[in-house]
């Protein structure tokens, strides 16, 4: 009789087993607390101090930590490895009382000499960050950067004692605690980077799975290129009683379409964008998984201002003046995206710019012959680069046509993934770049310092010299309609020479599975996983 027991039983298990396979990672991950991720692009990397992009933003933010972190909820910076500080009357001065409990994942523990270190690493000329002017509002640190003194002891940052730094500014700065949010100024560990190369190596193996040590809520576990990044609770991490989530994996997919069937068969409990033709679907079916959040954010086209077509500002106004921003958010993007007619946002902590750039091919063609291009002198090809991505092709697609019919340009595109496409931007290889651009911190500097001169992520090569004084006078004052006057009088300069060409202001559009709880909507879509948790209503 019991052999004839055995066949249920493997059939029982044949049965058990064959569901499991088909038990989505969305359903598995509410047991296994891992939280499948969709990040758009293979990051360029997680050194905090190299990158630039979302994709890497996403990552760094779980990995490491700096002194302040982005409330989930927005508004005001709150506790991240420094639990409390001190400001000054005068605003120059802010001192940071460390987490006692704070550790790298190595279990050192985390001091203000760490700071001292990364943040003399970020300034480090040869390093080549891009974004070393996030410290230039500390005194000291734009001569050492840009090499007109070699003693850091002269930067005004200094370590008190373990748990107090304390950092002095040119200039009171009412957003400096919100810059500290941003991965730039976070630390690195000092030994690991310097195990595995110097303090200014930009490919060094402490980055790699096994060597990273950070101070963030999650370790880096594996990295499949192009498949998948996996990274885990760290028990070692200051709150990480407040951590519920097991694991991250994140997934690059440049491709909007695949990430958005992996999303409707359980693959992500989020995706990083929408496709836009199913944004009007989503919306009429009243999709209960999209959301569309109001986000600090610009999309825009970017010049090469050295590349001899596109010296004149009015070859630029001229194209600037050929593009209907109206029909590329209601033809194109789809998705309640604004039209763009200043850099920076309106309503960026109560900024509300007065800039205007015209829809009128008939004056972009006026200032266009003005610049000498005629029937006989025709403008020459233009090349418009832009990373993989089917949304960015389409705009770059109805730009061309914009600009061919408008003002009889021949316009080629040319589509590069992330990596290449970035590289091209920063050594100068383009002439017309698609670029966007999202705030760091909630006040309009974010915006309008990007375009000083000797920044590390203009690559416009533009530079005005009343511009940069009125940016730099503006960031002096405490009283903020004084500031933002002198950023208004900034930005009509800006827009006048037209180095950028600004086109919407972007909405976050996405899906987010109804599992997922602590992702909160905010206007720098700043979110902490620690916070996030899986749980079905």
């Amino acid at each position: 009789m019991k052999k004839f027991q055995i066949l249920p039983i493997i059939c029982s298990l044949f049965f058990i087993y064959s569901c499991s396979e088909n038990i989505s990672p969305v359903d598995s991950g509410l047991e296994d607390k891992i939280f499948h991720f969709g990040n758009g692009t293979e990051p360029q990397g997680i050194d905090p101090h190299i990158v630039t992009g979302v994709p890497e933003h996403h990552l760094l933010i779980g990995l490491c930590e700096g002194l302040t972190t982005a409330n989930p909820k927005g508004g005001s910076s709150i506790a991240g490895a420094a639990e409390s500080w001190d400001i000054s009357e005068d605003g120059k001065t802010y001192t940071f009382y460390l987490q006692k409990n704070g550790r790298w994942s190595n279990g050192d523990q985390l001091t203000a000499h760490d700071f001292v270190w990364s943040w003399k690493r970020l300034l480090t000329p040869s390093l080549g960050a891009q974004y070393p002017d996030m410290l230039y509002y500390v005194v000291g640190a734009s001569d050492y950067h840009n090499g007109i003194t070699d003693d850091f002891s002269e930067v005004g940052v200094k370590a008190v004692d373990d748990l107090t730094l304390e950092v002095q500014l040119n200039n009171p700065t009412p957003f400096f605690l919100g810059l500290l949010s941003h991965y730039s100024t976070w630390p690195v560990h000092k030994d690991t980077v310097l195990k595995h190369g110097s303090i200014d190596d930009r490919n060094g193996e402490w980055t790699r799975p096994g060597n990273f040590v950070c101070n963030g809520a999650f370790n880096l576990k594996t990295w499949e290129l192009n498949n998948k990044i996996v990274v885990e609770k760290n028990p070692l991490y200051w709150d990480a009683s407040t951590v519920q989530l097991n694991e991250i994996h994140y997934y690059p997919v440049s491709n909007v379409m695949t990430e958005d069937r992996m999303f409707r068969s359980g693959q992500l409990h989020v995706t990083s964008t929408l496709p836009s033709q199913k944004c009007p679907v989503y919306i009429e079916e009243q999709n209960p998984n999209l959301r569309i959040d109001p986000y600090m954010g610009t999309y825009f086209y970017r010049f090469n201002t050295n590349n001899p077509a596109l010296v004149d500002p009015k070859v630029r106004k001229a194209l600037a003046y050929s593009i209907n921003r109206t029909q590329i958010v209601e033809k194109v993007t789809k998705c309640g995206q604004i039209p763009a007619y200043s850099f920076t946002p309106p309503g960026s902590n109560g900024y509300e710019p007065d800039t205007e750039i015209p829809y009128d091919p008939e004056l972009g063609m006026k200032l266009l012959k003005e610049a000498g291009y005629d029937e006989n002198n025709p403008f020459p090809k233009l090349e418009i680069l832009f990373n993989t991505n089917e949304d960015h092709r389409k705009v770059a697609l109805a730009i061309q046509q914009m600009w061919q019919q408008n003002l009889g340009i021949d316009v080629e595109l040319v589509n590069q993934d992330w990596k290449v496409y970035l590289n091209r931007e920063m050594i100068g290889d383009f002439q017309v770049s698609r670029a966007g651009w999202i705030g760091d911190y909630e006040d309009p500097n974010t915006f309008l310092d990007l375009l000083r001169p000797n920044r590390g992520n203009n690559k416009t090569g533009w530079g005005n010299l009343e511009y940069d004084r009125l940016v730099q006078l503006a960031n002096s004052k405490n009283n903020q309609s004084e500031r933002y006057e002198l950023l208004k009088q900034a930005e009509r300069i800006l827009i006048n020479e037209m180095p950028i060409i600004p086109l919407y202001t972007y909405v976050r559009v996405y899906q987010l599975s109804g599992d997922v709880k602590g992702y909160y909507p905010n206007y720098l879509d700043h979110h902490h996983p620690k916070y996030f948790y899986l749980e079905r209503d």
